[in-house]
């Protein structure tokens, strides 16, 4: 241990829309994500019994309460918990000597919305608990801790997702989106401030809960992986974006090629939106938005009717583009508007989910915010 013990503290770390780059993670490609200004809040203590306590003001019903020598992959808390029972097992498996805390967790990310609750509660964990037990220079490593909380989402809860979601929570800075390489880690910062520009960034909430662990998302990463091997390459990452005929002659069936198109022509959209970003030209994101989710929804085939209607009420409307972030399979729509348009749009998709019989959406503008941090 390095450091004093510190014996409490609050801790917050935010949730993140992906601004185009979906399902690259995995892939070793490229992404394109900034941190939301809500948040998952964690108050710790530490326990000297060898116990994991843990509270959540969203979820009724008693504390969790896990045995820390007791934490293994498939074993102990399910749910929720199995989230912060995860970081912590990570930390000690990694060598860092960690034990019991009561965990107290509040949230302003709405969980399953495809805006990344569950990086967001590991990411505050492992903060909570590396500062608690005095790891200071851990804990200022943060893509170590995005790392370590990959890991323990992968291994531990059984979640097969890259590690954008946790790099953006803990290494996301206000008023900028995060061009981040997954394959080598590199992290660069791009100025994102719509607002200067007039512009908007709106958030649709479907109301549509998605669940990384059923299954669908594993099935896409593992036809990928397949892919990639049967081309006889890493990952679909190393398909150079004129290379992708040549590469799609090689695979003889239907749903390899569209995962295939798919991931390379979304690793060159998150080129192309870097780009337009560095010059300034925010709006000319929108139709790279629009035709990101074509492909989502065609290829990738991870959409559903209401991300569907949102996007096409929404261009329809007099948006400059839109489409689905997060894994998919339900969540949220990302719209990009101007700022005077907000309020029309927003009226337009929501008269939409009704006449279709769908639940009310929950809509919000948002702004690039910072990453995780101690409050006190």
């Amino acid at each position: 241990m390095t450091g004093a013990v510190t014996g409490t503290g609050v801790w917050s770390a935010p949730g993140r829309v992906n601004l185009i780059g979906e399902h690259t993670d995995y892939n070793d490609g490229l992404v394109l994500p900034f941190a939301l200004p809500r948040s998952v809040t964690v108050t710790g203590r530490l326990r000297d019994d060898g116990v994991l306590r843990l509270v959540s003001a969203a979820v009724p019903g008693p504390p969790v309460e896990i045995s820390v020598a007791g934490l293994a992959p498939g074993a102990g808390a399910g749910g929720w918990a199995s989230y912060p029972a995860g970081v912590l097992w990570a930390l000690r498996e990694a060598g860092h000597p960690v034990g019991g805390a009561e965990l107290r967790y509040e949230s302003t990310v709405p969980a399953g919305a495809g805006l990344s609750s569950s990086a967001a509660l590991e990411v505050a964990t492992a903060l909570a608990l590396t500062e608690l037990y005095g790891l200071r220079e851990l804990a200022a490593d943060r893509p170590e801790i995005a790392r370590l909380c990959r890991r323990a989402e992968n291994v531990y809860t059984g979640v097969p997702t890259g590690i954008m979601d946790q790099t953006v929570s803990a290494c996301g800075r206000a008023g900028h989106a995060l061009l981040l390489d997954t394959r080598d880690l590199s992290r660069r910062h791009i100025p994102f401030d719509p607002a200067a520009r007039g512009l908007a960034l709106l958030v649709v909430d479907t109301r549509v809960r998605h669940a990384h662990a059923d299954g669908e998302y594993g099935r896409r990463r593992a036809g990928c992986e397949e892919a990639a091997a049967r081309l006889g390459l890493p990952a679909l990452r190393d398909i150079p974006y004129d290379g992708l005929d040549r590469a799609l002659g090689r695979l003889p069936d239907a749903p390899a090629r569209a995962l295939v198109r798919h991931v390379v022509t979304e690793n060159r959209r998150v080129e192309r939106a870097a780009a337009l970003l560095t010059a300034g030209e925010l709006p000319a994101l929108g139709p790279l938005l629009t035709e990101g989710h074509n492909s989502l929804r065609d290829d990738f085939a991870v959409s559903c009717p209401e991300t569907d209607l949102a996007v096409s009420t929404a261009v329809a409307a007099g948006a400059l583009g839109a489409r689905m972030t997060g894994g998919g399979f339900g969540g949220s729509v990302i719209v990009l508007l101007e700022s005077a348009a907000v309020a029309p749009v927003t009226a337009a998709v929501a008269g939409a989910f009704a006449a279709a019989g769908h639940k009310p959406p929950g809509t919000f503008t948002t702004t690039a915010a910072a990453g995780a941090g101690r409050l006190s």
